[in-house]
C-alpha cells in the first residue's frame, strides 16, 4: 500500500508522463519537417507550441517535486512493464507500470494538450 497522499501521487506521475510527451511530440515534429506537406509552418507551430505548454507544466511540476522532496527514478523496463521507485518523505517505495497504460494516458495527454487545451482557452477568451 502506498503512502503517498493522491495529489503527490499525481504531480509524480505528471513527471513520468510529460517527459514522454515531449519525446513523441520531439520525435513527431522531426517527422513533419522531413515530411512532403506542401504547407508545413502550421503544423511545425502547433507542435512546437504544444510543447511550449507542455514544459511549462513539466517545469511547474519539477518545481513542486523539488519543494517537497519528493524524486522519481525510472529503474527499468521490459516488454511488459516500465518499474520507477519514488522516494517520498524518507519513504522509498517501488511501482512497475503497465507499458500499454503508460502510451494510453501519454496518448490522453496528448489530446488535452493538442485540443482541449485550446478550447479551454478558446471559451475563457469568450467569457
Amino acid at each position: 500500500m502506498t503512502r503517498i497522499p493522491t495529489h503527490d501521487r499525481d504531480m509524480i506521475e505528471q513527471a513520468i508522463y510529460l517527459p514522454m510527451l515531449l519525446s513523441v511530440l520531439n520525435r513527431d515534429l522531426l517527422v513533419v519537417e522531413k515530411s512532403p506537406f506542401k504547407l508545413k509552418k502550421p503544423y511545425l507551430e502547433l507542435i512546437e507550441e504544444t510543447m511550449k505548454a507542455i514544459q511549462v507544466d513539466l517545469a511547474e511540476v519539477k518545481r513542486y517535486l523539488h519543494k517537497n522532496s519528493i524524486k522519481v527514478d525510472r529503474l527499468k523496463s521490459d516488454d511488459a512493464f516500465t518499474m520507477y521507485t519514488f522516494l517520498y518523505k524518507g519513504y522509498e517505495e517501488q511501482h512497475n507500470y503497465f507499458n500499454p497504460r503508460l502510451r494510453n494516458r501519454v496518448e490522453e495527454l496528448m489530446r488535452y494538450y493538442l485540443l482541449e487545451r485550446l478550447k479551454q482557452s478558446q471559451k475563457e477568451k469568450e467569457a
